[in-house]
């Protein structure tokens, strides 16, 4: 039988990003919200922080697990990356939360608001798919789950920047940073959850480093096996994030792929 071939899909063509036509769009009205999306480890709460600083705009994190106390090295919140810059969203919620994307929408609106009321204006930076899918378009969620669209949001312009690195590079920040966190305390910040009481089923139904870690705090995997099965489970993860920002490109939104400077 003849090999099947593993083929692998292009990467989007990398483009420049004209800073002060975004500025002119902005002013005269063009563009509601900046999103800036990526897959985990391409360097896009960086490349908003300095858009952020450029625009005098604010940040709305749209990152699934950022929304908890408490989980801060598993969910990489690096808020001293953000610097002066004001942001939203991120540790709103007790840990073990059963937080979902119909909350996020409200909780985006409030915030979304505020900003706008405020004169200021917003940036949407994260790498969870649904949540910017939720906030982004009209899309009726209903169709395919049972979440709630009693107060949909309506549509904003929306201009789209994905933050884009090889897939080499991407594991092998995912590697270097994952090896940073173990030694920076995440394992120790996880076993600090469930001393207090967080259930340890709370922590695996979040998934990648919540899940792997407490594994091996409950004995049901070592260290060796917690690393390895870990760092796969985010590679996969990085994977399924690009598949996500794909669909939505089919679906007909135009992002603007770049690739941040280090």
């Amino acid at each position: 039988m003849p090999k099947v071939k593993n083929i692998v899909a292009a990467l989007p063509e990398p483009e420049i990003i004209d800073i002060e036509a975004l500025k002119n769009d902005i002013q005269e009205g063009c563009t509601d919200m900046v999103c800036v999306l990526g897959p985990t480890a391409s360097g896009k709460t960086r490349y908003a922080v300095r858009l952020a600083e450029e625009l005098g705009a604010e940040i709305i994190s749209a990152d699934s697990r950022q929304e908890s106390r408490g989980m801060d090295i598993g969910t990489g919140k690096d808020i001293e990356e953000y610097g002066s810059v004001p942001y939203h969203l991120i540790d709103i919620a007790e840990p073990g939360t059963q937080y979902n994307v119909y909350r996020f929408q409200q909780d985006f609106r409030s915030a979304y608001e505020d900003i706008r009321a405020r004169g200021a204006f917003p940036i949407l930076c994260g790498g969870t798919g649904l949540y910017i899918s939720a906030v982004t378009s009209d899309y009726n969620f209903r169709d395919r789950k049972p979440l709630s669209q009693e107060a949909p949001l309506p549509p904003l312009k929306t201009y789209f920047i994905g933050t884009l690195v090889s897939r080499e590079e991407r594991n092998r920040r995912i590697d270097a940073r994952l090896d940073a966190r173990l030694q920076e305390g995440m394992i120790q910040e996880i076993r600090s959850l469930l001393d207090k009481g967080v259930p340890a089923q709370s922590l695996i139904s979040y998934g990648l480093e919540y899940k792997y870690v407490t594994l091996y705090l409950l004995g049901q995997l070592d260290y060796a096996a917690m690393r390895e099965h870990l760092a796969i489970a985010i590679h996969q993860f990085a994977k399924r994030q690009m598949t996500w920002f794909r669909g939505m490109e089919r679906s007909g939104v135009q992002i603007h792929w770049t690739e941040p400077s280090k």
